[in-house]
């Protein structure tokens, strides 16, 4: 029996900033919970902005044959957690964003940077990141 292939973490965040999101950040928790091995955070101006997000994302991935496994917050659109097994996206209103700091709060993981991240990326040399 054959292990079914994880899509690449780019893939994921390729779909999250098709849509212009605001500080986009990939961590690996894979160490540090069992709930995923890597967390994608951003966020948008707006709460229309974070719903539009949130449907590009599903939209995007599902033409892939990639479907999350839950989606929660969509009607709000202040924090949207897309679950897709290996990984979860959080997609904030940039204010609740810096209210919950999950980047603060998974200090200890390693920013992965990705292709479709290096637009983003800030000369922060103190920042420990891997890159693949």
């Amino acid at each position: 029996m054959t292990k079914k292939r994880e899509p690449s973490l780019d893939i994921f965040v390729k779909a999250v900033v098709g849509k212009k999101v605001l500080n986009p950040v990939l961590l690996d928790v894979k160490n540090l919970t069992s709930v995923a091995d890597a967390f994608l955070i951003c966020s948008g101006r707006s709460s229309r902005q974070v719903m539009a997000i949130a449907e590009h994302v599903k939209t995007t991935l599902k033409k892939q044959g990639i479907q999350p496994l839950s989606v929660e917050g969509q009607r709000e659109g202040h924090w949207i957690l897309m679950d897709y097994g290996y990984i979860v996206i959080h997609i904030f209103f940039d204010s609740v964003r810096q209210f919950y700091d999950l980047e603060g709060l998974w200090i200890d993981a390693k920013r992965i940077r990705t292709k479709s991240l290096k637009k983003f990326y800030l000369s922060d040399s103190t920042a420990e990141s891997k890159d693949v």
